[in-house]
Formats: C-alpha cells, sequence, structure tokens
C-alpha cells in the first residue's frame, strides 16, 4: 500500500476513534468513583479492537470479495469512480445538512441510551459484573456501532482494493484498530499518571461528547465524504464531470 492510502486509513481511524465504544465508555470508566481500574479499560478496548479486526479481516478477505467480487477493480472502473463520486457527495451534504439536537433539547431517545451505556460501564445500581460482563460488554457496543462505523468501512474498501495479500490486508487492519483505541490508551496513561487531578477535563469531554453524538455524526458523515471524493479523483474522475 502507498503512502496516501496509509495516511487517508490512519484519518479514518482517528475518526472512528471518537465513537462511543472506542471512548466514550473508557472515559466512564476511567471516571467511575473509587480507584481506577486499568484492567478493565484494556479488557474493554481489546475486546473493542478485536471485534472489528476480524470483522475487517472477515470482510477484506472473504465475505466482501464473494459478495462483491474484485472490489478494487470495480472501484477503478468509470462506474465505480462515478458511484464514489456521488456517495462521497451525498455523505459530505449529508454532514452538513443533517439536523443536529439544539441546544437545550433534552436529547430524547439518544439521551436515555446514552445514560444506560454510561449506568452499565460505571457500575450504578450494581449492574457492574466480572470479565465475562465487561466482555460483553465491549462487543454489544461493537456490534451496534458496526452498521453506522462509516469510516471502517471505507476503511476496509481502501485495504480491500490495494494488491497486498491476505496478509498484509490483516496486518493493515490490526493496525487500524489499533490506532482506533490509541487516543484512549493516551487518556488512561495520563488519568493513571496525573490522577484525579486530570478528572475534570475527563468530565468535560464526556459530557461534551453524550451533548454532541448528533453533530459527532454529521462530522463524520462530512470527512468520510471528503476521502471517498479524495479517493475517486486519484482513480480517475469521469471527463464529463465538471472538476474531472
Amino acid at each position: 500500500m502507498d503512502l496516501p492510502q496509509l495516511l487517508t486509513l490512519a484519518v479514518l481511524a482517528l475518526v472512528d476513534s471518537t465513537s462511543f465504544g472506542t471512548l466514550l465508555i473508557p472515559l466512564w470508566f476511567m471516571l467511575a468513583p473509587g480507584r481506577v481500574r486499568p484492567g478493565r479499560v484494556l479488557v474493554f478496548l481489546g475486546t473493542v479492537a478485536g471485534f472489528y479486526w476480524v470483522l475487517g479481516v472477515a470482510l477484506a478477505t472473504g465475505l466482501l470479495l464473494t459478495v462483491a467480487g474484485d472490489l478494487g477493480q470495480w472501484l477503478s472502473t468509470t462506474t465505480g469512480t462515478r458511484v464514489q463520486v456521488a456517495v462521497g457527495v451525498l455523505l459530505l451534504a449529508t454532514g452538513i445538512l443533517m439536523p443536529t439536537r439544539k441546544k437545550g433539547d433534552g436529547g430524547g431517545t439518544t439521551s436515555r441510551r446514552v445514560h444506560r451505556w454510561r449506568d452499565r460501564a460505571m457500575g450504578v445500581d450494581g449492574q457492574r459484573g466480572g470479565t465475562g460482563a465487561l466482555v460483553g460488554l465491549a462487543v454489544a457496543a461493537a456490534a451496534i456501532e458496526a452498521a453506522s462505523m462509516i469510516p471502517y468501512l471505507a476503511g476496509i474498501g481502501i485495504v480491500t482494493s490495494a494488491p497486498v495479500g491476505a496478509a498484509e490486508r490483516a496486518l493493515v487492519l490490526a493496525g487500524y484498530c489499533v490506532v482506533m483505541v490509541l487516543p484512549a490508551l493516551l487518556l488512561l496513561g495520563l488519568r493513571l499518571g496525573l490522577g484525579r487531578r486530570l478528572e475534570p477535563v475527563l468530565r468535560r469531554v464526556a459530557a461534551w461528547m453524550e451533548r454532541t453524538s448528533g453533530e459527532t455524526v454529521a462530522w463524520v458523515l462530512a470527512i468520510v465524504g471528503l476521502l471517498i471524493l479524495s479517493n475517486a479523483g486519484d482513480a480517475g474522475l469521469p471527463g464529463w464531470m465538471p472538476f474531472g
């Protein structure tokens, strides 16, 4: 894989690192009452990363190829490039124009769902369990978010289109998943090093993520739309496009 593709994958992975499962729930673990338990955070993030790696490998080396054939070659065709342009423009427009929660809005269903996740992660009302429950929470969070992880799906498409073997694809996807959980790991290290002095910052970040879930989806869609348009440009835009 060339450097532009790897940089694109790194950007997509960092976008994915801001989701509920990869950042917000780990933040709740770090803010749970009592002593910080890094093992819980590591088990959770390891499970999430492992889930997405297995999913990505299955799609990039098997299921996706079986269903869609050689995706990379198709994306390089005129039809494939036009589809990329159409999808990129649609995602970009959706990200810019989609309505988000207004200030003062209670958050509705999204807010209630966020609070349920928070209670389970922090062990409110006796919901804290052992390692099995923790792994189950991680798998549930990853599975629920999988369909909406548009950056990861775009990343799988890039990996699939690259002229590399199955082993290289698995390795690149492993690197993607590591980058995806890296911000949470860095915050965990800072939390352990700085102790409670970091709690106000973590609380503000967690509160901001809870409040701005709609805005997060919007900018994720816009960024992915731009990346898809960039990939279409690299493949060669059709002559009928005004910017081709």
